[in-house]
């Protein structure tokens, strides 16, 4: 029998964690030997993931990553951002292949980095040393490295929601206007003001409305996509779901793309991937890819007017899955040379 690959979570209290532990405990070529926390320690991980009771004997650990990461094939790390950033160099010294949910090397630029996450990045140096974890985008060069920055959850959806635009060259100059609804698990496990359930179940505000710090990430991948001077103008809506993030995307097109050329290049983009699906009979939702791995695209289109017509592009993804701890388990397949879907083909429920 085949060596299974070890892998240790770093950060594994969070809601990203438990996601990803459920999975690899039904994934047939990964092993979790270890899983560090400084929450929780010394107790069983379903202390912290109800849903893991009785699956596994793993506690939680208070371990240096070098230390939780010996002996392991790959690191997977769920920790804040900010605080992966200085924890990430002792991993590259030891060697582990490294998948990243955090914000703190998606980026390439450290003026960006210190604008949008409030800080001068520590190690600055090492920016650019991890590739972008979109796979619909960089799959080749997914499986070629070893250091894997996971995209953000809205930024995943957005980039979906476009990406055959700029594929095909016609976000030039383009000003994308985004709203972007999502569910109280994105804000993770430790309950805030805005998370609390008796006013978030009843309600729908905005945050950090132009200035969230997935717009830099955003605008770096659809410039590598083919769309170096594209604008974003996104407002972040808080919605009284658990799970889930749906955007509408507004923008003005020349009148020669109609829904047609729409249709072809949406599924020349996407036709042979495993988890982006455009439905032909509705739109995206929530519900139908909640609990999933896959994320649903579509759009919509304008009559002309005076040359131009506007086309609303829309997409909708599990933010815990596709949108976190499943693209990073997507990554870590491709990483490790295994089939990338391997642990991520349930459809979820419905409703």
């Amino acid at each position: 029998m085949a060596r299974k690959y070890k892998a240790a979570i770093i950060g594994g209290s969070g809601y990203g964690a438990g996601e990803m532990l459920r999975r690899l405990f039904i994934h047939p070529e990964v092993e979790v030997v270890r899983v560090a926390s400084i929450d929780h320690v010394g107790k069983p991980v379903w202390h912290a993931h109800p849903h893991l009771t009785g699956l596994t004997d793993l506690v939680f650990e208070d371990l240096a990553p070098r230390d939780a990461a010996q002996g392991c094939d790959v690191a997977l790390l769920a920790l804040p951002h900010k605080v992966t950033a200085a924890k990430v160099p002792e991993l590259i010294e030891l060697g582990v292949k490294i998948v990243d949910m955090s914000g703190d090397f998606r980026l390439t630029d450290p003026v960006a980095y210190q604008q949008f996450y409030g800080n001068p990045h520590p190690h600055a140096d090492l920016l650019g040393s991890f590739v972008y974890g979109l796979p619909e985008l960089n799959r080749e060069r997914i499986k070629a490295s070893s250091r894997i920055a996971s995209p953000g959850c809205f930024a995943t959806t957005i980039e979906l929601a476009v990406l055959p635009l700029a594929k095909a060259g016609l976000l030039t100059g383009a000003i994308l206007h985004v709203v972007g609804i999502t569910g109280s698990s994105g804000s993770g496990a430790a309950p805030q003001e805005g998370t609390h359930h008796p006013v978030r179940a009843v309600n729908l505000k905005t945050y950090k409305p132009l200035v969230h710090q997935h717009t830099p990430e955003i605008l770096e991948v659809l410039a590598s996509a083919g769309a170096p001077d594209v604008q974003l103008r996104f407002t972040p809506v808080s919605a009284p779901l658990s799970r889930g993030i749906f955007v509408t995307v507004y923008l003005e097109l020349d009148a020669a793309v109609d829904s047609a050329r729409l249709a072809t290049l949406f599924d020349d983009a996407y036709r042979g991937e495993p988890f982006v699906r455009r439905p032909t009979t509705r739109l995206p939702e929530v519900a139908a890819v909640a609990g999933s791995n896959y994320a649903e695209v579509g759009f919509a289109v304008g009559d002309e007017v005076s040359g131009k017509r506007t086309v609303v592009c829309f997409a909708a993804l599990d933010n815990l899955i596709k949108g976190g701890a499943g693209q990073a388990i997507q990554n870590m397949n491709l990483v490790l040379g295994l089939d990338e879907k391997l642990s991520l083909q349930d459809p979820g429920g419905w409703p």
